[in-house]
């Protein structure tokens, strides 16, 4: 009997030993290929990162979707203390139906071209990534820009020799006092807000103010995108060709107050239509390059270039009301086609940033666009500070325009005189280094 009892206690655990071995097997084996597969996984990532310069083909603008509210209401949810700003929770009902809907299905219920674009082949290619979202678009709808028909590109052409750019006066010009808006400009997609705005940080006496070096420039791909109230006319047409009408309004604005906070620069007004022989509208980007290396070359200060576009959406969806004032709306493009394109795009978000701060809702995200979606570069690839920017749309008025194009360019002259200030207390630092070392 104590022998049988004895043979039974080893059998038992024997087989115990031999499932524990199991087990382990097992274990060890969905170790190693978990460890393997995120191995494969990490080298994918890296050739990746290496072979294609673009998040279009990865991210599908996804990650731009979540904005910096999201991860602070995640916080939230274990850090009871934590200080919240007032508004809709990131995990209300609307939105967490409307994000996970979106992540299962790629469709976004508040676009509904999104669900063609998943059905008509090609059609979802031709639209941009999101990469910074905004308060000012919270459905995320990407910018609209208008095409004229396609014409065959010949590949031997040549942009056609161009003037130099012309450049604004050197002596600062007060813009005119232009009469407030009246309250009934509410457009649906305006954010209303309850506080007045924060003006972004006054600079001091600037450097450049009697230097007359020129460190911005700003142009037109397309100088004949116009406004509608400017032509008093109620249907989108997207041509003129005088200054007073079109986007070049939206550079003179802007110019006339970089050179009033003593930001040199220069304002090209070139209509290329008729300045170029054998005009051909798809060859836009490399007249307008052209010009820009021209005014490079004249002025080597030259390194903030700004390209002002028009979109092509109507007002509700281009304008916002801050403090009861109308504002036109601001899309920021990067071209993906430039291998350096996130140089351009720091530069976008940090003006984007600080109109989330001081002017929320006038910002409508940071877009990028391949070759595919339009030009792709952009003139970008000349200079890390060079940015395509779309102000307002096709029934934005003078007002709001002039608003938003002299926010811009406070925004820009406060970033170009802290990065000569930091500059200037770098070279200060390193030189008295220097000279402590030379002492000793």
């Amino acid at each position: 009997m104590k022998n049988g009892f004895r043979l039974w206690n080893i059998r038992k655990w024997r087989t115990k030993m031999l499932r524990m071995l199991s087990m382990g097997r097992t274990f060890l084996l969905l170790v190693i290929g978990s460890f393997l597969f995120f191995v494969m996984l990490g080298l994918g990532g890296i050739a990746e990162n290496k072979l294609n310069s673009s998040p279009v083909s990865s991210m599908k603008g996804f990650a731009g979707t979540l904005s910096s509210r999201f991860f602070m209401d995640m916080l939230g949810m274990e850090v009871p203390h934590l200080d919240k700003e007032k508004g809709a929770s990131t995990f209300s009902g609307e939105k967490m139906t409307t994000f996970v809907f979106q992540m299962l299905t790629s469709v976004n219920p508040r676009d509904p071209k999104s669900l063609l674009a998943n059905e008509m082949p090609g059609m979802g290619s031709n639209d941009p990534v999101l990469l910074r979202s905004a308060a000012g678009n919270q459905n995320m709808v990407p910018p609209e820009d208008f095409h004229l028909p396609p014409e065959a590109e010949d590949p031997n052409e040549k942009p056609a020799k161009t003037e130099p750019p012309k450049q604004t006066d050197q002596t600062p010009q007060t813009p005119a006092k232009e009469p407030e808006p009246g309250p009934k400009k509410e457009p649906g997609n305006a954010g209303t807000s309850k506080q007045e705005p924060k003006s972004p940080s006054k600079t001091e006496t600037p450097p450049a103010a009697n230097s007359g070096k020129k460190v911005v420039m700003i142009y037109h791909s397309h100088p004949r995108e116009a406004y509608n109230p400017l032509l008093s006319k109620t249907s989108d047409n997207p041509s003129s060709a005088s200054p007073e009408k079109n986007v070049m309004l939206v550079g003179k604005y802007m110019a006339d107050k970089l050179e009033k906070l003593g930001v040199g620069t220069v304002h090209s007004e070139k209509d290329y239509a008729n300045t170029v022989n054998g005009y051909n509208y798809n060859f836009s980007y490399k007249y307008s390059r052209q010009t820009v290396k021209e005014a490079m070359a004249q002025n080597s200060g030259l390194d903030y270039l700004i390209d002002i576009h028009r979109d092509s959406q109507r007002h509700a969806k281009t304008t916002t009301v801050i403090n009861g004032k109308s504002f036109a709306q601001v899309f920021f493009i990067i071209g993906h086609e430039n291998k350096n394109w996130r140089k351009n795009e720091a530069f976008a978000n940090a003006i984007h940033e600080r109109l989330e701060k001081a002017y929320p809702g006038i910002s409508r995200g940071i877009w990028g666009k391949t070759s595919s979606q339009g030009n792709g570069e952009y003139n970008q690839s000349l200079s890390g500070n060079s940015i395509l920017i779309e102000v307002g749309g096709i029934d934005s008025t003078n007002e709001e325009l002039k608003r938003t194009a002299e926010v811009l360019g406070q925004i820009i002259a406060d970033l170009y005189f802290e990065t000569q200030n930091a500059e200037k207390a770098s070279a200060d630092k390193s030189g008295s280094a220097q000279k402590a070392g030379s002492v000793n």
